[in-house]
This record gives structure tokens, sequence and C-alpha cells, in this order.
């Protein structure tokens, strides 16, 4: 039999080990895989450790924009953050575009409620007039791809298929012939992926909802061969947006060159497919990736037989990745909401 002294320092040593499991503790046998400080660790067995908890805006009346929001469900699963504009009650119509939003973040930070995620929907709100729909779905490395894909899939079906019941802000203010996707970043990347779908699978005709465009901000688009633009990023940032990809689709067996994160790698299906329409794609001259975003643009244009009536480029000069986060009240962020909006009307 065990004496006291043993018993407790055994009782000790495995504390200590069913902490380190729960933490995803540092050790030689488990050690840290991928590094993205400040916001998580990922270790080799798999674990994840957050560093930081991020802050969270509640839902409600922004005093400055005057726009409204409130958190509803889509699913028992997924969330999302509803914005409305103030309604104009002179206007021959009080119906409004539609937008579903998917944040970026690199599929692994931020959420609905994050304070720039909120702050950049109620400005864009406002400026467009439109109601944003913004998908809070799971976050990577602790949901692998495609569960992301498949959040927003689920919100964009739910919206489709809830045409006489939906949520009453939407039943009330949503033109339903006027619904686009965007994102930005990791949420432009879901933008694309979401549009290949619906012209592959043709869901949403079936719900009588038409998918008038798409939005893509600063889209995360990656590959095996650097461009220019991503030879010329600072080093470490280069490091961990090419590894990136690995973290977040483990289960991938092309890497970079998977055709979620490279949709013009070989074998990619046609840009033609996309299923939708209009599209205005958004780049920032100093982005690491701009380049992708061009030649998305240059084959979407000129390299494939896409049946949609307009495509539209628009570069922020002087700006870097996803400065409309960073910067909401310059006059580089301003111009772009005003392009997004002259591009809904």
């Amino acid at each position: 039999m065990l004496s006291a002294r043993a018993a407790g320092i055994l009782l000790y040593i495995m504390v200590l080990s069913l902490l380190s499991g729960i933490s995803g503790m540092a050790s030689d046998n488990n050690p840290v895989i991928y590094d993205y400080s400040p916001y998580f660790l990922v270790y080799k067995d798999g674990s994840v450790k957050r560093l930081k908890a991020g802050e969270q805006t509640p839902a409600g009346l922004d005093p400055l924009t005057n726009v409204d929001s409130k958190d509803i469900r889509s699913s028992a699963d997924v969330s999302a953050r509803i914005y409305l504009p103030p309604i104009n009650i002179n206007s021959n119509s009080t119906k409004l575009s539609l937008i579903l939003y998917f944040r970026g973040g690199g599929f692994c930070i931020f959420s609905s409620a994050s304070p720039i995620v909120h702050r950049h929907l109620n400005g864009l709100a406002a400026v467009s007039s439109s109601i944003i729909l913004s998908v809070d779905y799971h976050r990577a490395p602790e949901h692998h791809i495609p569960v992301q894909y498949d959040d927003c899939w689920a919100a964009l079906e739910w919206v489709a298929s809830h045409r006489s019941d939906a949520e009453p802000w939407l039943l009330d203010h949503a033109d339903y012939d006027r619904v686009y996707l965007a994102g930005d970043s990791a949420g432009g990347n879901i933008v694309h992926n979401l549009a290949m779908r619906v012209g592959s699978q043709g869901l949403i005709s079936s719900y009588s909802l038409k998918l008038a465009g798409t939005i893509l901000l600063d889209p995360y688009f990656w590959g095996k061969n650097l461009t220019a633009s991503e030879k010329a990023a600072d080093p470490v940032l280069r490091k961990k947006l090419d590894q990136l990809w690995g973290m977040i689709c483990p289960e991938s067996t092309a890497g970079n060159d998977d055709l979620r994160v490279n949709p013009l790698a070989a074998g990619a299906p046609s840009l033609a497919d996309l299923g939708c329409t209009r599209m205005l794609l958004c780049t920032s001259e100093k982005d690491a990736m701009r380049d992708r975003a061009l030649m998305y643009y240059e084959a979407l244009t000129k390299g494939s037989e896409w049946r949609g009536t307009t495509a539209e480029l628009y570069e922020a000069a002087g700006e870097d990745h996803e400065f409309y986060l960073n910067h909401p009240d310059s006059n580089n962020t301003a111009k772009l909401r005003a392009r997004i909006a002259a591009f809904l009307t």
C-alpha cells in the first residue's frame, strides 16, 4: 500500500498530467506546431490554446449610423447578427438589398460580435442601405474545413427557404431578388466557394431565391508557387499564410493547391461555373494576396466563358489587407463603401 506521502505525490502528478492535456501544455512529446500568437497555439496532438478572449460588442442601435442590429440563430449550430439600416419612409420601396456577409480572420479569429467586424458592418449597412446578415461560422483550427463552408451554405439555405416565415426584419424589408454574398479575406474565399456550389448544384433556384451578385474583399487565395506580391510580403507574415491552409484543412492532400484555396490550380473547375451574374472584386495595392485576386479577375473575364453580365475590379491605392477594418473612418474606407453601394444599385 502507498504511503500517504507517496499517494499525495502520485495524485499531484496525475492532476498535472490532466491539466496538461486539457490546456494543451507544451512538452517534448506535444510541442507547438503552429504559433499564431497573439491569438492561439496549435499543438502536435491537435489541441488548441486560445491566448486571449476576443472582445465582444453587443448588438443594438448604433448611435453613429442609426443602424440597428440583433443576434439570431439560422440553425441550432449557427448564429448570425443581422443589421437593419434606417428605413426611408419616403422611398418608392422599403425593400432593401440583402447581403449575406462572411467575416475574415483566416477562418480562425474574430466573430460576428468582434468590435472591428461590428463597426465595419454598421458602416457598410448605413452607406449601402442594405440589410446585412453576418454569419457566425465555426472557427478553425478547432473545426476544420469544410465546416465553415457548410455553416455558411446552411445559412444561405435558411434565408432562401424561409421566404414566408423568415425573421421579421427579413420578411418585412428584404428584397429576395437582390441577395448578395459578400466577405473579406477568408470570407471572400467563402463567397467564391459558395458561388461555385450554387452554380454546380443549383439548389438556390429551387427556393426561388435570386443570387444577384457577389462581393469579394481582399479574398484569401493562395498556392504552392508564390506570386510576386506574396514574395514581397513580410517573411513572418508569409510563413504564417503559407502554412495556414495546412493547419485549417489538414485532411487536404493538395496542400496550398487545394481547389478551395487556389481556384486557379491545375484541374480546378472553370470559373464559368460561378452561380452569379454580377461580381465586384476589391483588392488593396499592398496586400500580399493582391496578385491572386488580379489573376482570378483575369481568369474570370478573359479566360472563362462565364455567363455573367458584370465583373468589376476596384483597387484601394496605397492600402494593405483589410484596411477598412483597421481604419474604419479613413477616406479610402469611405470610398470602398461607396463603391460597394454603387454596385448594389
